[in-house]
């Protein structure tokens, strides 16, 4: 079964310093906010949105940097 937290995005509140590094996100889940231990192949800054693309146990997920697309650009999609 699949993580309920993959496909969710979340906002670092530690930074991942270095690729491969860990550092820590929070995610709006079950009607209140969790935090996990995230990890990445590139640092992310600290207030940054990530997307969550998989998750492992121990509350430890692997995140992307979550860039949205300009309203003008939705249409293409």
């Amino acid at each position: 079964m699949t993580d309920p937290v993959t496909g969710l995005t979340g906002t670092m509140t530690s930074p991942i310093r270095s690729a491969g590094g860990l550092g820590e996100v929070l995610v709006a889940i079950r009607g209140g906010t969790e935090s996990y231990i995230a990890r990445a192949d590139e640092p992310v800054a600290a207030g940054s949105t990530v997307l969550i693309i998989e998750a492992h146990p121990g509350r430890i997920v692997d995140v992307v940097p979550w860039i949205p697309l300009a309203p003008d650009r939705q249409q293409d999609i």
